[in-house]
Formats: structure tokens, C-alpha cells, sequence
């Protein structure tokens, strides 16, 4: 299967299965070598009861003689035990000078301690003197033996551990699968979701929660699927305003021209005049749409080159001043004193002057000021032009340089034009380098800006 549940529980059962085992052999080893440390331990002690009856022995004796005898026949005095049996493995006794005076299995018996055998002997003590030596000595080649005692509580330990090892993975193998179910569920929710987002189901969004890696996941997907339907409205949208946009001229058109084919209307230089303005309004939004889808595609045309922006600002105010008078609106000039040159195309800024002040001057009322200026801000140049109108409501702030957006949700004419200006001034500051943006206060008039890069 390529699910990922499966290929994470897959994982924690390779996992688990190693750990076990993993854990199983050191303990068993561990357990071992340990028990059996233990039990040498115990021989050891042992040794050395053995050593201090020894010390007896040759402290009633003055010698090493008969310990043949008193081993065999446990004829140790003072309370001697019978030894033989207790040891597994070759027990030796040898005198001062390191000669074996007994061998349990006889063959060492006059030889005399190597080095390795003297350093594991424990020293026979009598009177306050070495007397002889105690060694255990295990057959070369084998472990010490366990009793039949030993070696039975070491088997149940040993199944104890495999027991353990057994419950502790079977837990772990169903905790594994458990949690791989639930950290692949958001996932397989967000992979739901993303198929009836393809289908077109815009509404769909999923839960944000799980493991902060998934967690981000779903909100970039949320995220992502906020902006696909904002763009998926906002085209509807676009295309539906530029069909009214068309359909308002060439129904005058349409009209005019199946009017005079009538004779209703005479054919006059001023219905031609009339027919001449309705194509120059839609020869002027095709320029429009086609600065925009060149933005989009981020191939706008730039003469970008060294501007006395105060001379630019100047010309615009100036090209107002006539259209603000007819309205009875004053347009004047502040802070061009003192301008660095900047770096830009100065038609498209002059251009993007013509949409600012167009659109301030469409929601000025009459006996109002429209203020441009410029204020050098590091290596920027701001642009403001201010102007006394009504405003814009909060909510339509963060929409003003969309296409197509206005307030005005009846789109008269009189109250706004084709709704591209101000999205085309901001493709044009953006294609040199700046920014753009809007300051607004319901009832108390609006300041938008743009920055120009310094040279």
C-alpha cells in the first residue's frame, strides 16, 4: 500500500522490532554477565570462609600436612565444614612460597603458581603472617556453571524479559499505527479539500490543527484558496464590468446609428460628433486594458531617466487648473522647494498625476482644494496629492486600486469613470520602483501618495 498511515506504522513496527530486540540482547547479555559476576562473587566469599578454615588448620597444625585428609573428609577442626562439592571447578591450596600442597582434581599438586593464578589467590592469613594460598579456578575454556537453582531463576528471567519485550511492542506497533492514522488524517483532509477546490468548489476550507508543520500546511492552503477565490471574483468581476463598460457606448452607438438609418435623427455633423466621442471612450478603455495586461505580464515600456520632478508637478497642477475652475475647485502647489532629481519615466509620471488628480477632483465638491506636493524621505521622493472631498468609507480603503472598484456601486459616470485609473497609476509607480497608497477619513477628504526612487 502507498498510504501513509501504512507506511508510518510500517515504520514504527521496523522500529519497535529493532528496539526490542535491541533491548532484549543487551538486557539478556547484561543479565547474564552480571548474574554470573554474582555468583563469582558468592564463590569468592566462599574462598575466603574457605581461606580463614585453612588459617585454622594450619594454625593447629604448624603445617600444610594432612590438608589432603581434612579436604576429602571435611576433618577440618573448630566447626570445619565438609567442603567437597561446594566449588565447581578446581580448587587450590598452596603453602608460603606459592607450591601447590592441594589440587582438587590432583593434577597441579607440587607445581607451583604462575602469575596469573598467584594474582586471583586470596591470601591464608595465620598469626599475622602469609601462611599459604586460596585459589578458585575455573577450566580453561568454560563458563562458570550455574546450579540448577540459579540456572532456573535465570530462565524465568529471561522469560520475563521476552514477555516484557512482546507487550511493549505489540503497545508500540498499536500506539505507532494509532498515531500515524492521526497524522496522516489532516492530510488526507487537505488532499479532500484540494480536489473540490479544483472541482470549483470555492467555499471549501479545512480545519487548522495537528502538528505545527501540518497546522502551517492547512493555513497555507486556506490561505491560498482566499486568494484563488478573491482572484476567481475579482475575474468574474472584471469581466462583467467590461462588458457593461462596452455595452453603455455601443448602445449609444448602436442607437444613434439606427436612428439616422431611420431618419429620426439627420445625419449632422453633430450626431457624428456625438458617435466620434462614444468610439474615443472605447478606444480610451482598450488602452486602458491593455496597459493593465501588460503590467500583468510585467512588460510595460520605461523611459526611466533623470526628472526635475518639481517641473513635472508643476505641469500638472497647471493642466488642472481649468477643468478645477469650471467646478470652482482651487488646486495649488506646496514643498517643491529643495527636490532631489528622481529616476523615472516622466510622461508616466505625468501620467499617474492625470488619474490622481482626475479622481480628486470627480469627489471634490464645489468651493473645495485639491493640494499637491512632495516631501524628499531618504532615498525616496513622496508625492501627495490631498484633496478636501467626502472621502472614502473604511471598508473600501483596502479595494481603492482594484479594477473596476468603486464606492459608487450604481457606476454612473457622473460619480467615476471606467474604474482603471487608479489601478493603472499604481501598475505605472510600481514598473518604476515606487509605491502607492491611500490616507482617508470619511467625510474629511482623502491624501493619496506614491514614492519615486531618488537618484
Amino acid at each position: 500500500m502507498n498510504r501513509l498511515w501504512f507506511q508510518l506504522s510500517l515504520a514504527f513496527l521496523v522500529v519497535t522490532l529493532v528496539g526490542v530486540g535491541l533491548v532484549a540482547f543487551l538486557a539478556g547479555a547484561r543479565t547474564d554477565s552480571n548474574f554470573r559476576k554474582f555468583l563469582a562473587q558468592q564463590e569468592t566469599e566462599q574462598l575466603q570462609d574457605l581461606a580463614d578454615q585453612l588459617a585454622a588448620y594450619y594454625q593447629d597444625n604448624s603445617s600444610w600436612d594432612g590438608i589432603q585428609v581434612g579436604w576429602s573428609y571435611g576433618g577440618f577442626p573448630r566447626g570445619g565444614i565438609h567442603q567437597r562439592g561446594r566449588f565447581k571447578g578446581d580448587v587450590l591450596i598452596a603453602d608460603a612460597n606459592g607450591y601447590v600442597v592441594y589440587a582438587q582434581d590432583g593434577r597441579m599438586t607440587g607445581t607451583v603458581l604462575d602469575a596469573a593464578l598467584r594474582a586471583q589467590a586470596i591470601p591464608i592469613v595465620a598469626n599475622g603472617q602469609t601462611v599459604g594460598y586460596a585459589v578458585f579456578r575455573t577450566p580453561q575454556g568454560m563458563t562458570m556453571p550455574l546450579q540448577n537453582s540459579a540456572q532456573q531463576f535465570f530462565e524465568q528471567l529471561r522469560g520475563t524479559l521476552v514477555i516484557a519485550g512482546l507487550l511493549a511492542g505489540m503497545l508500540s506497533i498499536a500506539l505507532g499505527i494509532g498515531l500515524s492514522r492521526t497524522l496522516s488524517a489532516p492530510l488526507a483532509n487537505l488532499a479532500t479539500a484540494a480536489h473540490r477546490f479544483a472541482a470549483r468548489d470555492w467555499q471549501q476550507r479545512v480545519p487548522v490543527r495537528g502538528a505545527h508543520e501540518v497546522a502551517e500546511v492547512a493555513t497555507a492552503f486556506n490561505r491560498m484558496a482566499d486568494d484563488l477565490e478573491r482572484q476567481e471574483t475579482t475575474r468574474r468581476n472584471m469581466i462583467a464590468d467590461i462588458a457593461h463598460e462596452l455595452r453603455t457606448p455601443l448602445a449609444v452607438m448602436q442607437g444613434n446609428l439606427h436612428a439616422m438609418l431611420d431618419q429620426v435623427y439627420p445625419l449632422d455633423r453633430s450626431e457624428i460628433a456625438t458617435l466620434y466621442d462614444e468610439t474615443r471612450l472605447l478606444a480610451r478603455l482598450v488602452d486602458d486594458l491593455r496597459e493593465l495586461a501588460l503590467a500583468d505580464a510585467g512588460q510595460l515600456q520605461l523611459n526611466a531617466q533623470s526628472v526635475k520632478l518639481d517641473d513635472v508637478l508643476q505641469n500638472a497642477a497647471a493642466n488642472f487648473s481649468i477643468a478645477a475652475d469650471a467646478q470652482n475647485v482651487r488646486v495649488t502647489v506646496s514643498g517643491l522647494q529643495s527636490l532631489p532629481r528622481v529616476r523615472a519615466d516622466s510622461d508616466r509620471v505625468a501620467q499617474v498625476l492625470r488619474n490622481l488628480l482626475a479622481n480628486a477632483l470627480r469627489h471634490t465638491p464645489e468651493g473645495g482644494t485639491i493640494t499637491l506636493g512632495a516631501q524628499p524621505q531618504a532615498e525616496f521622493v513622496r508625492v501627495t496629492v490631498r484633496d478636501t472631498g467626502e472621502g472614502i468609507a473604511p471598508q473600501d480603503v483596502p479595494h481603492v486600486f482594484e479594477r473596476f472598484y468603486r464606492a459608487d456601486k450604481s457606476r454612473t459616470r457622473t460619480t467615476g469613470g471606467t474604474g482603471l485609473g487608479l489601478a493603472i497609476a499604481k501598475a505605472w509607480v510600481e514598473a518604476m520602483g515606487g509605491r502607492i497608497g491611500v490616507e482617508s477619513e470619511a467625510g474629511r477628504g482623502s491624501e493619496f501618495w506614491f514614492t519615486l526612487p531618488s537618484e
